[in-house]
C-alpha cells in the first residue's frame, strides 16, 4: 500500500498546534516494557510521543514516512529521527522493547506493519497504539465542532478516518492483549488555540486546497460566542490498544 501523505503540506502547523499526550501514558508503557532500552515510535509526526518516551527509555528511534514531518520535529536527548515507512523501519531485528503508534495505525498496511513489529521486538516486547476522536469542551462547543466535522468538511476526510470514529474496533490487532487503564489528553485552551488545532486537520487542508477557501473561517464567530471569555478545559479521551508483540491473540482473534 502506497504511503498516503496527509500532513506534509502543513507539518510546521501540525508541530505547533497538536495537543501533547499525557505523561502518565508513557510512565505506564515504561512499566510494562520488558526493559527500558530501545523504543520505536512509528509515524512520530513531529515527535510529540518520541520526546516523551525519551524520559523513560535509553533510546528512541522515531520514524515517519514524511520527510517534512521529520524536518519539523524538535530535537531531544536520546531521540533519533529517521524518514522511513511503517512497514520498513530498517531497525535491527530483536532490538526493541516497545513499539508505539500515536493516531496513525489506520494509515498503515497492517499485515506488513505487524510483520515488521514482530521482527524488531525483543522477547515479550510490547506494541502500544492509541487514537483520539473529537475534543470535548461543552455541549454547545462540541455541537459546533461536530457539525463542522461531519457537514462542512465531511466529504474531505480520507477513508481511513472512519477507524478513528469507531475507536479502532474494526482494525486487526492480533496480539495477546494487555488491558490498559484509561487515559486522556487535557489542556486549557482559548478559542483561538482550538481553531489553530482544527486547521491542522487533513480534511481542512484538502478543502482549502480544492476550494481556495479556509473553511475554519466559517465557524470563527460561532465558536467564539460559545466559548466565552478566557480559556476552557479541552479533553480528548484516548483509545489505547496494548499487546505483547511476539504472542498471538490466544483465541485466534484478529481484532480488539
Amino acid at each position: 500500500m502506497a504511503f498516503e501523505d496527509h500532513f506534509s503540506g502543513h507539518a510546521a502547523d501540525y508541530a505547533r498546534n497538536r495537543p501533547s499526550y499525557p505523561a502518565d501514558l508513557f510512565a505506564y508503557l515504561a512499566g510494562i516494557a520488558p526493559t527500558r532500552g530501545r523504543v520505536w515510535d512509528c509515524a512520530t509526526g513531529s515527535g510529540q510521543a518520541g520526546r516523551a518516551l525519551a524520559e523513560h527509555f535509553d533510546e528512541v528511534i522515531a520514524t515517519d514516512a514524511s520527510a517534512e514531518q521529520i524536518a519539523n520535529a524538535r530535537a531531544a536527548p536520546r531521540v533519533s529521527y529517521r524518514v522511513a515507512p511503517a512497514e520498513q523501519s530498517e531497525i535491527g531485528a530483536g532490538s526493541v522493547d516497545l513499539v508505539t503508534v500515536a493516531q496513525a495505525l489506520h494509515w498503515f498496511d497492517l499485515k506488513a506493519f505487524y510483520e515488521e513489529v514482530r521482527r524488531v521486538v525483543r522477547p515479550s516486547g510490547v506494541l502500544a497504539v492509541w487514537c483520539y476522536e473529537l475534543a470535548q469542551v461543552s455541549d454547545e462547543v462540541d455541537a459546533i465542532i461536530g457539525e463542522f466535522y461531519k457537514g462542512e468538511i465531511g466529504e474531505f476526510w480520507p477513508a481511513g478516518r472512519r477507524h478513528i470514529e469507531t475507536a479502532y474496533r474494526e482494525l486487526s490487532f492480533p496480539f495477546e492483549s494487555v488491558v490498559a487503564p484509561p487515559f486522556e489528553m487535557a489542556l486549557e485552551w482559548s478559542s483561538a488555540e482550538m481553531l489553530a488545532y482544527v486547521r491542522t486537520w487533513s480534511a481542512v487542508q484538502r478543502y482549502a486546497a480544492e476550494r481556495e477557501h479556509d473553511p475554519v473561517d466559517n465557524i470563527v464567530g460561532s465558536l467564539a460566542r460559545a466559548w466565552g471569555q478566557g480559556p476552557r478545559r479541552v479533553r480528548w479521551p484516548l483509545t489505547v490498544l496494548v499487546g505483547i508483540a511476539d504472542r498471538p491473540a490466544s483465541d485466534g482473534a484478529t481484532s480488539q
